[in-house]
Parts: C-alpha cells; sequence; structure tokens
C-alpha cells in the first residue's frame, strides 16, 4: 500500500478525464486535430549583439545602489607589484581585488605580467564617501588584437570573456595628389610612417624633396599591412611599390642578397651611390658653396659646404654606407660628425644638436641611417645643418657630386623580378588585396561570487 506523503497534492481523476475528452470532443468535430505548435530555433548572436548585451549589463550593472556611476581609471604596473597589488590601488576592498585577480587567472597566469604593464578599470565610488569603491569592469590587453575583459553580470557575478578581434591583411594601393608636402599627405591617408620614412628615403635619390616635389604631383604607394576590424592598424609591412613623378620603384630581393632592394620596371637598381641630401624633407639651402659675406663677422669669406635651414632635431641621414671618423666638439662646427664612404669621398656635418644614440668614432653606418639631429651650437646664428663633402683632403662643392646609378639584374634574377613585378601590377590593377582572418572570442563565467 503506497505511503501517503503530506507535501503531494491528492491528484483527482474525473475532472482530467472530463476535461481530455471535451477537448477530444471539439478537435473531431471541427475535421481534425490541431498540430502542436513548434517553437522557432532562435538563430546564433553575432559578435556584435553579445557586444551589446555585455554592453547593457555593464550599464546595469554600473550604478549598483549606494553607488556613483563608474570611472575609468587608468593603471600601469609598477616595479615589484604584484597585479593583485596595483588592483587594489584603484581604491577597491582587499578582498574584491583578490577576487577580480582569482577570475583572471582563469585565463592567464597572472604573475607573467611585467612592470609597464598597463590595463584599464570602471570603479565606482560610494555615494557619500563612505565605504569601499567597487570594480565595474576591468580591460588588459593581451596582444596587438586581444584582449580579457572581466566585467559583472546582471546578478552581480564577475565574468571573464577573452576577445579577439577579426584581423585581416591588406595589400594596399594608396593614390593621390601632394598636398603640402609628400610625407604629411601619405600619413593623412593612412599610410604608416615606416612606410612613408622607406619611401622618403627611395625619393631622396631622385629629387630634392623640398624644391622639386610640388602640389598635386601625383603618387601611388603599394604596402602590406594588418588592421582590426575596428580599422586600428596594428601592424605594418614592408613597401612593395612607390611612384612618384613617373619615377617607379618595385620592392625585390635577388638570390642570395641579405636584404630586399628596389629597382625601376626595367629591373635596374634604383638606389645611387650617394644620396642628393642628407636630409629628407623640412629644409631648404639658406647659404650654397662658394663666397659669401659672413654671417656673425661680416666680411666675404669662403663658405665650403652648404647650409640646410631646418628645425632643431631634424634627423640626419648618411648619405651613403660608411665609417664614422670623428663625433666631437669642434670649434665654430660645434657638435662636429666626419664619415669615411668607399668611393673616396667624406661627409661633414656641422653644428648639430646631438648625435644618434651610440654613435662613435669607427661605428659602420649604412645610407639612409639616421647618425645625428639638427642643431645650433657652436658659431651658429639659427638651427641649420652645414654640410660639407670631402675628396682627397679638400673640400668641394657638394651641389657637383655626381651619382653612380646601381647594377641591373639578369638571369634568373631578372625572370624573378618580372614576375613580382607582375603581381604587383595585378594587385594595383585591382585596387588592392585582403586576406582576412578567423576571429576566435568566448565568453566565461568565473568561479568566483561577486
Amino acid at each position: 500500500m503506497a505511503q501517503f506523503d503530506p507535501r503531494r497534492q491528492p491528484m483527482r481523476l474525473a475532472p482530467h478525464c472530463l476535461t481530455a475528452a471535451a477537448a477530444l470532443s471539439v478537435a473531431l468535430l471541427s475535421g481534425r486535430v490541431t498540430e502542436p505548435v513548434r517553437a522557432q530555433e532562435a538563430p546564433p548572436l553575432t559578435e556584435a549583439q553579445i557586444d551589446q548585451l555585455e554592453q547593457r549589463a555593464l550599464n546595469v550593472a554600473s550604478a549598483p545602489v549606494g553607488m556613483q556611476a563608474p570611472e575609468t581609471i587608468p593603471v600601469q604596473i609598477r616595479r615589484g607589484e604584484t597585479f593583485e597589488q596595483a588592483v587594489r590601488r584603484t581604491g577597491i576592498a582587499p578582498a574584491e581585488a583578490s577576487a577580480v585577480t582569482a577570475t583572471l587567472s582563469n585565463a592567464m597566469d597572472v604573475t607573467t605580467i611585467r612592470p609597464g604593464q598597463r590595463f584599464e578599470t570602471a570603479i565606482s565610488q560610494p555615494r557619500g564617501g563612505r565605504g569601499d569603491a567597487r570594480l565595474i569592469g576591468l580591460t588588459l590587453r593581451t596582444g596587438p588584437a586581444s584582449q580579457l575583459t572581466v566585467s559583472r553580470s546582471f546578478d552581480g557575478a564577475l565574468r571573464l570573456r577573452a576577445l579577439e578581434e577579426k584581423v585581416t591583411h591588406e595589400t594596399v594601393v594608396l593614390s593621390g595628389k601632394v598636398e603640402g608636402s609628400l610625407s604629411r599627405t601619405v600619413r593623412r591617408e593612412g599610410a604608416p610612417a615606416e612606410i612613408a620614412r622607406v619611401a622618403g628615403r627611395l625619393f631622396s635619390h631622385k629629387f630634392d624633396m623640398d624644391r622639386e616635389v610640388h602640389a598635386n604631383d601625383q603618387f601611388t604607394y603599394v604596402f602590406d599591412r594588418t588592421v582590426t576590424e575596428n580599422g586600428r592598424t596594428i601592424g605594418s609591412g614592408d613597401l612593395l611599390y612607390a611612384q612618384l613623378k613617373g619615377v617607379t620603384f618595385y620592392r625585390f630581393q635577388p638570390a642570395g642578397a641579405r636584404e630586399a632592394q628596389y629597382f625601376d620596371s626595367t629591373g635596374k637598381n634604383t638606389r645611387s651611390a650617394f644620396m642628393r641630401t642628407p636630409l629628407e624633407r623640412g629644409f631648404r639651402v639658406s647659404s650654397t658653396f662658394g663666397f659669401r659675406r659672413h654671417p656673425i663677422a661680416g666680411y666675404r669669406k669662403m663658405h665650403q659646404g652648404i647650409d640646410f635651414a631646418a628645425g632643431l632635431g631634424t634627423p640626419v641621414l648618411a648619405p651613403s654606407d660608411g665609417v664614422v671618423v670623428e663625433a666631437r666638439r669642434w670649434g665654430g662646427y660645434g657638435n662636429w660628425l666626419r664619415i669615411r664612404h668607399p668611393n673616396g669621398l667624406e661627409t661633414g656635418y656641422g653644428h648639430l644638436s646631438r648625435y644618434a644614440s651610440g654613435l662613435r668614432a669607427g661605428q659602420r653606418v649604412s645610407q639612409g641611417q639616421v647618425v645625428a639631429y639638427v642643431g645650433s651650437t657652436g658659431a651658429s646664428t639659427g638651427p641649420h645643418l652645414h654640410y660639407e663633402i670631402w675628396r682627397g683632403g679638400q673640400r668641394i662643392n657638394p651641389a657637383g657630386v655626381k651619382t653612380q646609378e646601381g647594377t641591373e639584374l639578369a638571369g634568373a634574377d631578372l625572370a624573378a623580378f618580372r614576375a613580382e613585378k607582375a603581381r604587383i601590377d595585378r594587385i594595383i590593377a585591382a585596387g588592392g588585396e585582403r586576406r582576412p582572418q578567423v576571429m576566435h572570442a568566448g565568453l566565461r563565467p568565473a568561479q568566483v561570487e561577486g
């Protein structure tokens, strides 16, 4: 015999039987039995919808009872400081800092976080100033396109989310007209700084960048870069092609070469033995080689170099490969630098503000390397570079030095170059190329109560 359980409600069969019979009768009278309603399966949430839900949850949790709206507080790990100690500096209670650290530990080893690492927190302060602050959210970037976030859910529990943005590798074709300077124009149009520098150095072999490049001159750059789905550039690759005023450069690395070089459309190396000037941009010739009235002494005197007026701190480049002979103070020249080059020439630089980091006598430098910075040391009336070229111990006019072009490709190297040139030309004709990567994202609850 079944035992009586006072917690169980007694079941009366008669009413249920009558209800079922009535329902069946109605269905039969109508001529059919109604099909049960099928629930439609909800489509999976997109990443944008997940972000919106998370933001909605954060907004709901962002103003707990008795607390003010959260404030963004950036934090940087100090030397000798643990991650948990850094979190405590935001003003939250030690127990909460420990809980946040434990939450983050589900995805990474927090002991590997180094001094200087930055992260952002959203902290809510108590109304009236009494009590501990409360952490509403924390974001720690773990890579160029990835981050970890700790936030509070609807129920106040801490939740951990690992986000990795969608990354796309692009080959960009950037075309336009010069407005102002070439460098500023291409930077404004989205070219990374390194791409602008490389192209500027290439073109400085062919043009006086301040006097021969004008507004409305046409240019085209082709370069690789990596961008996130939000349009943030997280990496720049190589400059593959550059064109200005009909002068073109194609990037190609011949077999056995230590690094890639740049060639014209026929396969001729466009690198000249000497750059036309040791400055890339932002300068003007303020005094030429020859007799002139000395700006300080006031009498006519031979000026044995060229003066380039430029802003204080403008980078000075080695016009060719060479070895530093001296870097020292030298009378009216102020901070002086002299470089010996393989072709029997030496170059000198006066009135420098400072030398490149680590530069010293005996050091080898390469063409286009920054060796010093424009200054006004010594007998000088303002920031400028005094530039000299010596041959056989005698100063000569830098403007009269003829540059020699590089060699031409042949055989297998020429065939490989033509194939690479054709690939780049196809990219230019197509307006660019995109190679997306897959994004991974996860949402995990922490095993810690808030």
